[in-house]
Protein backbone atom coordinates (compact mmCIF):
# COMPACT_ATOMS: atom_id res chain seq x y z
CA UNK A 1 0.00 0.00 0.00
CA UNK A 2 1.62 3.08 -0.86
CA UNK A 3 2.30 6.00 1.75
CA UNK A 4 -0.11 7.97 -0.22
CA UNK A 5 -3.19 6.06 -0.85
CA UNK A 6 -2.40 5.51 3.69
CA UNK A 7 -2.32 9.30 4.23
CA UNK A 8 -5.38 9.69 1.94
CA UNK A 9 -6.94 7.18 3.66
CA UNK A 10 -5.83 8.58 7.41
CA UNK A 11 -7.79 12.23 6.02
CA UNK A 12 -11.17 10.40 4.98
CA UNK A 13 -11.04 8.57 8.77
CA UNK A 14 -10.21 11.77 10.78
CA UNK A 15 -13.07 13.21 8.81
CA UNK A 16 -15.93 10.90 8.55
CA UNK A 17 -18.49 12.02 11.02
CA UNK A 18 -17.76 15.84 11.45
CA UNK A 19 -19.31 18.77 10.73
CA UNK A 20 -17.93 21.91 8.44
CA UNK A 21 -17.15 25.58 9.39
CA UNK A 22 -18.77 28.30 7.95
CA UNK A 23 -16.41 30.32 5.38
CA UNK A 24 -15.06 32.85 7.30
CA UNK A 25 -15.94 36.65 6.52
CA UNK A 26 -12.98 38.28 5.01
CA UNK A 27 -10.56 35.36 4.59
CA UNK A 28 -9.45 33.79 1.57
CA UNK A 29 -9.49 29.77 0.79
CA UNK A 30 -12.17 27.04 1.73
CA UNK A 31 -12.68 25.62 4.79
CA UNK A 32 -13.66 22.81 4.30
CA UNK A 33 -10.50 21.70 2.01
CA UNK A 34 -8.21 23.02 4.59
CA UNK A 35 -9.60 20.47 7.14
CA UNK A 36 -8.72 18.33 4.57
CA UNK A 37 -5.30 19.49 3.95
CA UNK A 38 -4.61 19.80 7.65
CA UNK A 39 -5.14 15.86 7.88
CA UNK A 40 -3.41 15.32 4.69
CA UNK A 41 -0.48 16.90 6.39
CA UNK A 42 -0.56 15.48 9.41
CA UNK A 43 -0.74 18.22 11.32
CA UNK A 44 -2.71 16.88 14.45
CA UNK A 45 0.26 14.70 15.36
CA UNK A 46 2.35 17.45 16.85
CA UNK A 47 -0.87 20.33 17.00
CA UNK A 48 -4.20 19.94 19.32
CA UNK A 49 -6.53 21.06 16.18
CA UNK A 50 -10.14 21.97 16.60
CA UNK A 51 -12.48 19.17 14.58
CA UNK A 52 -9.62 17.00 13.88
CA UNK A 53 -8.75 13.96 16.20
CA UNK A 54 -5.83 12.01 16.63
CA UNK A 55 -3.14 11.33 18.69
CA UNK A 56 -3.21 12.60 22.23
CA UNK A 57 0.73 13.36 22.35
CA UNK A 58 1.55 17.06 21.64
CA UNK A 59 4.60 18.92 20.30
CA UNK A 60 3.45 21.84 18.95
CA UNK A 61 0.85 24.49 20.19
CA UNK A 62 -2.71 23.98 20.48
CA UNK A 63 -4.63 25.29 17.70
CA UNK A 64 -7.95 25.91 19.41
CA UNK A 65 -7.98 29.60 19.73
CA UNK A 66 -5.53 30.92 17.00
CA UNK A 67 -8.06 33.52 15.20
CA UNK A 68 -7.71 35.36 18.81
CA UNK A 69 -4.07 35.58 18.91
CA UNK A 70 -2.12 38.18 18.32
CA UNK A 71 1.19 36.81 17.41
CA UNK A 72 2.19 33.88 15.12
CA UNK A 73 5.29 32.35 16.54
CA UNK A 74 5.39 34.94 19.03
CA UNK A 75 6.70 37.09 15.66
CA UNK A 76 4.25 38.08 13.46
CA UNK A 77 1.07 39.92 13.34
CA UNK A 78 -1.75 37.47 13.22
CA UNK A 79 -2.93 37.72 9.55
CA UNK A 80 -3.64 35.43 7.05
CA UNK A 81 -0.59 36.03 4.59
CA UNK A 82 1.98 35.64 7.18
CA UNK A 83 -0.09 32.16 8.96
CA UNK A 84 0.42 31.19 5.15
CA UNK A 85 4.19 32.04 5.24
CA UNK A 86 4.43 30.27 8.40
CA UNK A 87 2.62 27.05 7.46
CA UNK A 88 4.48 27.37 4.02
CA UNK A 89 8.09 28.07 5.92
CA UNK A 90 8.23 28.31 9.26
CA UNK A 91 12.05 28.20 9.65
CA UNK A 92 12.37 31.42 7.78
CA UNK A 93 10.65 33.22 10.41
CA UNK A 94 12.45 31.40 13.45
CA UNK A 95 15.23 29.49 12.62
CA UNK A 96 15.14 27.36 15.78
CA UNK A 97 11.29 26.16 15.36
CA UNK A 98 10.66 22.61 15.76
CA UNK A 99 8.30 22.92 12.89
CA UNK A 100 9.37 21.36 9.95
CA UNK A 101 8.79 22.60 6.38
CA UNK A 102 5.85 19.80 5.26
CA UNK A 103 5.98 20.94 1.72
CA UNK A 104 2.49 22.72 2.15
CA UNK A 105 1.63 24.60 -0.94
CA UNK A 106 0.44 27.81 -1.42
CA UNK A 107 -3.49 26.51 -1.78
CA UNK A 108 -3.48 24.20 0.62
CA UNK A 109 -1.84 26.90 3.09
CA UNK A 110 -4.69 29.12 2.12
CA UNK A 111 -7.43 26.85 2.84
CA UNK A 112 -5.70 25.94 6.18
CA UNK A 113 -5.85 28.88 7.30
CA UNK A 114 -9.45 29.21 6.59
CA UNK A 115 -10.07 26.81 8.95
CA UNK A 116 -7.91 27.85 11.66
CA UNK A 117 -9.06 31.15 11.38
CA UNK A 118 -12.87 30.19 11.06
CA UNK A 119 -15.08 30.94 13.84
CA UNK A 120 -15.84 27.51 15.28
CA UNK A 121 -19.20 26.59 15.68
Amino acid sequence: MSARLLIGGLALALLAGCEGRPAPTGLQGDPARGRIALAQHACRACHMIPGLTGPESYVGRPLVDLAERRFIAGKLPNTQANLVRWIRDPKSIDPHTAMPAMGVSERDALDMTAWLLAPEQ
